[in-house]
């Protein structure tokens, strides 16, 4: 589809990949509604995209607030045909930590917002494309996903983080095959190190130093070239069930 069609639910659209994504598709004429946790910056984020854009409460991992986000979105845009996943987190721990064990609820909260997160949206998003008209090729819609580099190479300490992530790629190729029926494309986007809220946590020095690790260019990523790269899947209707990595050709070592 063409940028000015789309109109996108982004989840993690506060900040980060998300928001540089939501701005992306703006910047394309197309509409979009972001899903958050974050009120006071989600409402930010929307405000500063002007009126295409919009900010909608959602904790991801609750069905019923996936379920409102997206219809509520879906009213207000007239509609829904694109879906990206931007909300995540990438708490470590080691499953024989200082501590001891990992606990259980460590594991299972960052699977409940990486990979549960992913598949609610996807469940609302494609519940409402599966009935748009279709457009060229049959097309009615995409659902992005957004994994790492850790779903193939997970380092020490990243067990919950790098198995959520395995399992949103793994998703990827039985949605596209099951949904192509209705038209509706699924891939999805293995990122390396970026520059994200979640990276700017860490002192200057670690990041400059992970960054002169990714081969070229040597830096961190920018949330804008994974926004680049979602546009450019939307656009590009042959993009469907892979994993496409955006990681200047990093391989992450153990540790």
């Amino acid at each position: 589809m063409n940028l000015n069609q789309v109109k996108a639910v982004i989840s993690g659209g506060a900040s980060g990949l998300g928001q540089a994504t939501a701005a992306r598709l703006v910047a394309g004429g197309g509409q979009v509604a972001l899903l958050d946790v974050q009120d006071e910056a989600g409402r930010r984020a929307a405000a500063g995209l002007g009126t295409a854009a919009s900010y909608h409460r959602c904790d991801v991992t609750a069905e019923a607030e996936v379920e409102a986000a997206v219809q509520s979105a879906a009213a207000r845009m007239a509609g829904i045909n694109v879906s990206v996943s931007c909300a995540g987190v990438a708490t470590p721990g080691k499953l024989l930590g200082r501590d001891g064990p990992l606990p259980v609820a460590a594991f299972q909260r960052v699977l409940a917002i990486n990979t549960l997160g992913t598949f609610l949206l996807d469940r609302a998003a494609a519940g409402i494309m599966q009935h748009n008209a279709p457009g060229e090729d049959g097309e009615r819609g995409l659902l992005v996903h957004t994994a790492s580099v850790a779903a193939f190479e997970g380092q020490i300490g990243q067990v919950a983080y790098a198995t959520s992530k395995a399992a949103v790629a793994g998703m990827v190729l039985p949605l596209a095959r099951e949904l192509a029926r209705f038209g509706i494309r699924v891939v999805c986007i293995a990122p390396g190190i970026f520059g994200t809220p979640m990276m700017a946590g860490l002192p200057q020095e670690a990041q400059d130093s992970l960054g002169k690790q990714v081969p070229f260019p040597p830096r961190l990523g920018r949330p804008e070239e994974y926004a680049e790269l979602v546009a450019a899947i939307v656009t590009n209707r042959m993009l469907n069930g892979e994993t496409i990595r955006i990681d200047g050709a990093i391989r992450m070592a153990p540790r």
